[in-house]
């Protein structure tokens, strides 16, 4: 018995930045500056208040009225990955179990792993069927990286975007999700970070007054990239990866039909996509309406794709991710 990824929504927060919009609030850099170095022609934001938890509800919503068979109560596991937790405890996949109504005898759990979230769940999802321990499980993605962002830093206001998504994966007689290949590399650490907020470095009265001048003084923390070093680390390592992912799954690059990577930007997509010898038409990019929307952004590529038609039954597809920590994901999976 293997599992397949049954259902995919996703959610956009109604408010958006366009490029001209962002500009107005630096000094030097245009609309077009501005598009070069994200690849994003617009971005979307949670309002005031609104957690990654929010977002996903919200996507667990739109799933259910664009599949009006499917019910909760076959749901047998919840797993949840959000970079800003409801609460210190109780987990917010209890939270969300209790909003959704959800059975008592369906576990839940928060894995909070940033970009490669969808891939980590997944693989989670996947084993899980497999062994027999769940039918049904239900993967909730919420993610508000522009929350943790300083207005000074214009690279990263361009590039992240805030969304939420839903995806069911599902028992299926024939296993439609292949094996997945893990890595880490954990000296990465200081070039993609959000290092205050947490129980190492609490905000503090000096980190309120430092802030003072941003939306609520920067409450969830402030992300830090080093977009040379990202960009090292992914030029670097996942072609490896990618290979690694192909070799375990038993099938040649020649025979994937679309490849879906971590929509992280223009600029380490293409690179990426020039590094792997990828075809353009298999390349799967949308990002330029929404831009990374961090563990959402495989989910949303596939809902949009799918939602064109560019997927049929029986497409190979080769799934990427990496993101801080550093940490990278991959598989193969069949539409």
């Amino acid at each position: 018995m293997g599992a397949s990824i049954k259902h995919i929504s996703y959610i956009l927060p109604p408010i958006s930045i366009d490029n001209d919009m962002l500009a107005k609030s630096c000094q030097d850099k245009t609309a077009q500056e501005l598009f070069d170095i994200s690849g994003v022609h617009k971005r979307h934001i949670a309002s005031e208040g609104v957690l990654g938890s929010d977002l996903a509800l919200n996507a667990m919503e739109s799933l259910i009225l664009e599949n009006p068979d499917f019910s909760l109560k076959n749901i047998d596991f919840l797993i949840v990955s959000t970079l800003v937790l409801d609460y210190n405890s109780p987990t917010t996949a209890s939270v969300l179990h209790r909003k959704l109504g959800l059975k008592s005898n369906c576990g839940a759990m928060d894995l909070p792993q940033g970009c490669t979230g969808f891939l980590y769940s997944l693989s989670l999802a996947s084993a899980m069927i497999s062994a027999g321990n769940a039918k049904n499980v239900l993967i909730l993605l919420g993610e508000i990286p522009t929350k943790a962002m300083h207005s000074d830093d214009i690279a990263l206001r361009a590039i992240f975007g805030d969304a939420g998504a839903a995806i069911v994966v599902s028992e299926n007689q024939v296993s439609k999700i292949g094996k997945f290949v893990f890595g880490t590399f954990g000296e990465g650490f200081d070039f993609l970070k959000v290092e205050v907020g947490g129980g190492r470095n609490p905000i503090n009265s000096e980190w309120i007054k430092e802030n003072a001048n941003q939306e609520l003084n920067l409450p969830y923390g402030r992300i830090e990239m080093n977009g040379f070093e990202v960009l090292r680390f992914a030029l670097k390592e996942i072609p490896a990866l990618l290979d690694r992912t192909l070799a375990i799954n038993n099938i040649s690059i020649s025979e994937i039909d679309f490849f879906v990577f971590h929509q992280a930007s223009a600029m380490i997509l293409k690179s990426l996509q020039r590094k792997c010898d990828i075809p353009t038409e298999k390349f799967i990019s949308y990002f330029e309406e929404s831009g990374n929307t961090v563990s959402c952004s495989i989910p949303i590529a596939l809902k949009k794709g799918a939602d064109e038609g560019r997927f049929k039954k029986g497409d190979k597809m080769a799934l990427i991710a990496f993101g801080i920590g550093f940490s990278c994901i991959g598989t193969v999976i069949e539409w």
